[in-house]
């Protein structure tokens, strides 16, 4: 039997689903796949959960009666005192105060699973340095989750590039949240700011909807699928179309930003009348990698492509390359929510242990 130890950050949606996931399954892979899956510590930004035999069902309430205040220190000292094996720090959180951390995880004998996007799109010297000290200390970093939710896009496009294809651009809608809101807006009569509202309600975007509406999700997707391409790019390189107007910038609150919402109706109304017949909106994301461009805009398709064409909240992917010529790779699915997020992270867990010798 392997045992695998699960170091948890972060119990918000994708955590809390994540958990579920995990202890649903643990029995059905200990009896197929000869594989012990425990989660010994589970941590929020202040407080954490120990215990080296791995949580059960009441974690919730174990996290409200008897956590306790806990720095990275407790947590390496704890894993060590019970000779843990195989550990996998899983990052649920979207902190950079966590990501700072990892050399260190890596130094203390952790491998590593995200979907937290940070450590991808921090600066290519931090980038490059966590690939050295993974290398040096023959750990492990999974990040599927990264890019496409549940989509195998990073493992797509690493296949590709490890193989030798050379992948000429990638393209798409990269954003759930945007997906969802331009598909919905494209299709029927409701005010823009209604849809962003029921995009809200639903789960798709962050409760400060800019955070979604500022394009700069798409961008930091681009710029980990450049640096997949070996492509030396930091984010600031990304031209990105901010869909929010001046007056509605950061310098107004949520609450005054969600109060004033209808102001967005005419400006993207307008754009919705001024296309062409059978067109629709979609913010995309595009990597062109000969030149080294990358962008996140707002564009018209044909209703008909296959951009077009998706519903939903899916995301899609383009993908072209020398062999495939002007028919690219299609990659097509679900670009949201906790459940397929956590999915794809209990996914990077399980191809992480088949690669673990004991």
């Amino acid at each position: 039997m392997k045992e695998v130890n699960i170091i948890l950050f972060g119990v918000g949606n994708v955590g809390n689903t994540l958990i579920s996931q995990l202890l649903e399954n643990k029995d059905k892979w200990k009896k197929k796949k000869g594989l012990s899956v425990k989660i010994p510590v589970i941590a929020n930004s202040q407080r954490a959960i120990f215990n080296p035999e791995g949580i059960d069902q009441d974690w919730k309430e174990k996290l409200k009666t008897s956590s306790e205040v806990y720095d990275l220190e407790d947590i390496i000292k704890f894993s060590k005192e019970n000779k843990l094996e195989n550990i996998i720090a899983v990052d649920a959180t979207a902190s950079k105060d966590i990501v700072l951390e990892y050399p260190k995880l890596v130094r203390s004998g952790f491998h590593l699973v995200a979907a937290n996007k940070v450590a991808n799109t921090l600066s290519d010297e931090f980038y490059t340095e966590l690939r050295k000290e993974l290398e040096v200390h023959k750990k492990h970093f999974y990040y599927e989750t990264n890019v496409g939710a549940g989509l195998p896009i990073v493992q797509t496009v690493q296949g590709l590039h490890q193989a030798g294809e050379k992948v000429t651009k990638i393209r798409g809608v990269f954003s759930g949240s945007l997906s969802f809101i331009f598909n919905s807006f494209s299709d029927s009569d409701s005010d823009f700011s209604e849809v962003l509202k029921k995009a809200g309600e639903l789960g798709y975007t962050e409760p400060d909807a800019r955070e979604d509406l500022s394009g700069n999700d798409v961008g930091r997707k681009l710029l980990i699928l450049a640096r997949e391409l070996q492509l030396k790019k930091e984010f600031k390189e990304v031209k990105i179309q901010s869909l929010i107007p001046e007056q509605l910038n950061g310098k107004t609150s949520v609450e005054e930003f969600n109060e004033r919402i209808s102001e967005l109706n005419e400006i993207f109304e307008k754009q919705k009348k001024n296309q062409k017949k059978d067109h629709v909106l979609r913010y995309v994301g595009e990597l062109k990698v000969g030149s080294g461009s990358l962008e996140a805009k707002l564009i018209s398709a044909p209703r008909e492509s296959a951009l077009g064409q998706i519903e939903g909240a899916d995301n899609i992917f383009e993908i072209y390359t020398k062999s495939y010529g002007n028919h690219p790779l299609v990659i097509q699915g679900a670009g949201a929510g906790a459940a397929v997020t956590a999915r794809g992270v209990v996914s990077d867990v399980l191809k992480l242990s088949q690669r673990l010798n004991k």
